[in-house]
């Protein structure tokens, strides 16, 4: 259990700002190093924005939770058996638009078999797609564009770059005009076995990587919002917290990038031509999300457990982030989904931009959120004929409500654009003992990529404190 702020001792060896997938990782193969380790979380939950809340008996999971097959290697590394067994594949994922309707268990083989199939794509054409998105690494040609990788193979073809692209904007938040090695790294990761979700929900995810942190030594502590990272002379002394000063050897930042350099330190700590890149990083979308809890006793049919739905006749990035988008993903917990709680819950995902709710006035804001309920549940009536009456909540969640939450930089879903990574990867060569992790890049975005570089930053943080 966390501990309360009065119990916090003076100094630890390295102090975690924020709890998100990539902090509870680096605090935790920190900690099992051998280190002294404090987490310190803004919001009285873990998890960032892989955490839950509770409605009238309901549990719902926030974000669109599928990530993959990587999943299972990387926590049963890093993390323990308990979270590795309870991962598990997402076999039925349905895809609904204008241009053609299908399902598909999302994998190489099931890919392939519906671009033969259903597009009528040359079979040398698809290996030959495969082979080339599956070479892609972070030190390929960045001057490629998504756009011009379809268009090379599968030219005037919008129906299949939307069923090759729109999952993996959903995800990562990426569109056809980011550079084309962020989306074929993620894509081929995907593509290697599937979709991947967590069993039981969320809050047992967390509940288990807590366990772990504190059988291995973390301290946390929550509600204890970080106001500062103390730098003096070009290295990291600790932070300010609750008025306090606690001191480390080192701070590693979960806070985002942009936010870790304009916020909590002072850009005086840095170089010109640090402060240069990081003013043009560009932070990434966030989301909207609308959350329908179904009546104990009721059910509802197995129509899948991704829907990825839309009304717009072809794939637009712009689109997806419009206000009164027609197009949204619902994820579907079943029982089964949530194995002991004879409960059905859905969420529905979409793609947001923050400027768009940010400055709205307060009524007017309420009553957006209400149309978005509304035009949502239009939406979901279409693959569940009646479910209207079987709702006994429903919510939703704005841009604004995520930057309230995890204080990300407007509200970002996905962390930062491309440019991001570079200069995450490299603050603690600026000052000594200052390190970040989160995501940034879209590679290091999402479930796994986010603690994929908690392992990256831990293992640098950890050769800092030994040297």
């Amino acid at each position: 259990m966390p501990v309360s702020f009065s119990q916090l001792a003076e100094q630890y060896d390295v102090i975690v700002v924020g709890s998100g997938l990539g902090g509870l990782t680096t605090a935790n193969r920190l900690a099992y190093c051998g280190h002294k380790v404090l987490l310190l979380e803004f919001h009285h939950r873990l998890g960032g924005l892989a955490t839950w809340f509770k409605r009238r008996g309901h549990i719902f999971d926030v974000s669109l939770h599928g990530f993959p097959y990587g999943m299972l290697k990387t926590c049963k590394k890093y993390w323990n058996k308990a979270i590795t067994d309870s991962i598990v594949q997402l076999k039925n994922i349905v895809f609904d638009n204008p241009q053609f309707s299908l399902r598909t268990t999302f994998d190489k083989e099931d890919f392939t078999r519906l671009l033969q199939g259903h597009f009528k794509i040359p079979g040398t054409t698809i290996d030959r797609f495969f082979s080339v998105v599956a070479g892609m690494n972070f030190y390929d040609d960045q001057t490629m564009t998504t756009r011009e990788l379809f268009n090379d193979f599968f030219p005037g073809r919008s129906d299949v770059h939307r069923l090759l692209m729109e999952p993996i904007t959903y995800a990562n938040g990426s569109t056809l005009d980011d550079p084309a090695i962020t989306y074929g790294i993620v894509f081929s990761n995907f593509m290697n076995k599937g979709v991947y979700t967590f069993e039981g929900g969320t809050d047992r995810l967390i509940g288990l990587m807590t366990a772990e942190l504190e059988k291995n030594g973390v301290t946390i502590c929550t509600n204890s919002k970080v106001e500062k990272i103390i730098i003096e002379r070009g290295r990291v002394r600790g932070v300010e917290v609750l008025g306090k000063t606690i001191a480390a050897k080192a701070v590693v930042s979960n806070s985002g990038i942009t936010n870790t350099i304009n916020n909590l330190t002072d850009r005086q700590a840095y170089s010109d031509d640090f402060l240069e890149k990081a003013d043009k990083i560009r932070v990434n979308t966030s989301s909207c999300q609308v959350y329908f809890g179904i009546k104990e006793m009721e059910t509802i049919d197995d129509v899948g457990d991704l829907l990825f739905t839309s009304s717009a006749p072809e794939f637009d990035s712009e689109e997806l982030l419009d206000k009164h988008s027609h197009s949204k993903t619902f994820s579907l917990y079943y029982p089964k989904t949530r194995p002991g709680q004879n409960r059905y819950t859905i969420v529905a995902s979409m793609n947001s931009r923050f400027e768009d709710w940010a400055y709205l006035e307060e009524t007017n804001y309420q009553q957006e959120k209400q149309l978005l309920i509304d035009r949502t549940l239009t939406d979901l009536e279409r693959y569940l004929p009646g479910v209207k009456d079987k709702i006994d909540w429903m919510e939703a969640a704005t841009p604004r409500t995520f930057n309230s939450y995890t204080l990300h930089t407007k509200g970002t879903s996905f962390g930062t654009k491309f440019e991001g990574l570079n200069v995450s990867r490299s603050i603690f060569k600026e000052v000594a003992g200052l390190f970040h992790v989160g995501s940034v890049g879209i590679i290091m975005s999402g479930w796994l990529g986010a603690i994929n570089y908690g392992v990256i930053v831990s293992n640098d943080v950890d050769s800092f404190l030994r040297s």
